[in-house]
């Protein structure tokens, strides 16, 4: 497990956005997000009041929001505020477990599968998901009758590190274990490739984290988790 003082871990976002997923920037030195057609984070270098104000200048007025998520405090200067807060986790993968599902089982999701992909992350709301966030990473999914039933991802990239994102199963097909089975494939994926597997779960979450962990994964440390707007 990384030691709880891993500057890479503390400020992910910007770690990913400073380092594989550069392609995907917008903002400078101080405070970047993603392209909000691909995914809503961001993060600043900082709490430094110059850093905070130039992540303000990213957002429009308006509707326009990110989401911040870090274990670092989120302090927000006065041209912006919070919709909402919590208080998340981030799990990183400590005890390897094995893929539960054979190959031919679960398969790789292509560009034409994303319409089906939207609707199921929609419908059942494993985090922020639009038709471009599979261009962060690759996703896999099971089938019944040429019908999407449950998939999962990679999302966050950065240096030795690659998140396990966007678990979800439709309701018609839950108690089947498809959520744990795409879980174990994906971060079998991401050893694969050489890095870490981690995921995030909101703390009061218990009956995810404890399948986390029954999966392999602990918690790292607590992280900080705010939806914000342009203040006014």
């Amino acid at each position: 497990m990384p030691d709880a003082s891993v500057p890479l871990l503390n400020r992910i976002v910007w770690s990913a956005l400073t380092t594989r997923q550069r392609k995907f920037v917008k903002g400078g030195p101080l405070a970047r997000r993603f392209d909000p057609a691909v995914s809503p984070f961001a993060s600043t270098k900082d709490n430094s009041g110059e850093a905070l104000e130039a992540l303000a200048q990213l957002i429009a007025p308006g509707e326009d929001h990110v989401y911040l998520l870090q274990a670092d405090e989120i302090e927000l200067p006065d041209t912006l505020a919070a919709e909402t807060t919590a208080t998340g986790v981030l799990m990183t993968e400590t005890r390897p477990i094995a893929d539960k599902m054979t190959p031919a089982e679960i398969v790789r999701l292509t560009s034409a599968d994303i319409p089906e992909m939207v609707a199921l992350a929609t419908l059942t709301k494993p985090g922020p998901f639009t038709s471009r966030t599979p261009e962060l990473g690759p996703f896999w999914g099971v089938k019944a009758d040429g019908r999407l039933t449950a998939m999962a991802g990679t999302r966050l990239n950065l240096t030795g590190y690659t998140e396990l994102s966007g678990i979800c199963c439709h309701p018609d097909f839950r108690g089947q274990g498809l959520a744990s089975v795409l879980s174990c494939h994906v971060a079998s994926h991401i050893r694969s490739q050489g890095d870490i597997p981690f995921l995030h779960a909101y703390a009061d979450n218990h009956g995810a984290i404890a399948l986390y962990r029954k999966l392999g994964f602990d918690i790292w440390r607590e992280v900080n988790v705010a939806v914000v707007k342009r203040a006014g």
